[in-house]
């Protein structure tokens, strides 16, 4: 047999191929032969596992621990992360939706023919199945992460769980509330310890986990359902899709636009780092620590 490999010729290229070496058939031959042989159409899927930290197990075990630990003590838990940034315009948005006819949009997905561009940072609180969304207009930074989870915290969070010392985040591993970022760990520090008087606990998913984050399968695959083939043209559509997701378990989620401009490239200094009252936790201190309000703050 030849090297040739046919997986990507049509019914009809493949029954031509076969012609051309003395066998006669037609394509729909071919199409019913290849099915009783149990080929198909298949597309590539994501199932080969890259390589893992070799603590990830111990950290989904400790992430599962903290969170039974606060739950029990009645102490507040949020899950943050930042969802896919959105260009606002007349774009397309993958998904279909019921219409009679199709929306038209741009044929090409510019960055100069947008609105603007949305970065929607969410919050969800698991305990009472409810979201928070901050749409940011500027850059996904710390700064815009952090004033994000202090907002929720003095207009839901302190209401809800009035009585509450501690307060557990679970974050990704990576970009604006990574563990290695300082200016995360100074912004808790400050507008969240400090502030409320609060105790800040943080454990961060290992490399390619974040999946597991509750964020992410009970706030934003939904958010994501609820837009889907629609195009977000505006920023008020934007915010109406996100408050009008709701699931049969009761999910409820609020969203407000955040028009503040964030700088980027803010660095941290090391005598700033020696203030913070943050200590590593014993079990995998890279992912897992606390920060604690300074006496002295305001």
């Amino acid at each position: 047999m030849k090297r040739l490999k046919w997986t990507r010729k049509t019914l009809r290229k493949i029954a031509a191929e076969l012609r051309s070496l003395g066998i006669q058939v037609c394509a729909n031959t071919v199409g019913r032969l290849l099915r009783e042989m149990d080929y198909s159409l298949r597309v590539n899927r994501k199932a080969i596992a890259a390589r893992s930290a070799p603590e990830r197990n111990e950290q989904m075990l400790h992430i599962a621990e903290l969170r039974k630990r606060f739950t029990r003590a009645a102490e507040p838990v949020v899950s943050v992360d930042t969802k896919k940034k959105e260009l606002v315009g007349q774009f397309k948005n993958a998904g279909v939706a019921w219409s009679r006819s199709p929306l038209l949009v741009h044929d090409h997905d510019f960055r100069s023919m947008a609105v603007g561009l949305a970065i929607p940072y969410g919050l969800y609180d698991p305990t009472v199945n409810c979201g928070s969304v901050f749409v940011g207009v500027s850059h996904d930074t710390p700064a815009f992460a952090v004033e994000s989870i202090s907002r929720w915290w003095g207009t839901e969070g302190c209401r809800r769980y009035p009585a509450a010392r501690k307060l557990l985040i679970l974050a990704d591993g990576g970009g604006s509330n990574g563990p290695r970022c300082r200016l995360w760990k100074e912004r808790i520090q400050t507008e969240i310890c400090d502030r409320y008087g609060i105790k800040v606990s943080v454990s961060h998913y290992p490399t390619g986990a974040s999946k597991w984050n509750p964020v992410e399968h009970r706030l934003f695959s939904e958010i994501s359902k609820n837009w889907t083939g629609r195009p977000l043209d505006s920023y008020q559509t934007i915010l109406n899709y996100i408050r009008t997701t709701t699931t049969v378990k009761g999910l409820a989620v609020k969203a407000c636009l955040v028009r503040k401009k964030y700088k980027t490239g803010i660095k941290v200094a090391d005598e700033q780092m020696r203030q913070l009252r943050i200590v590593p936790d014993t079990s995998l201190p890279r992912w897992n620590y606390t920060i604690s309000p300074r006496k002295n703050a305001n």
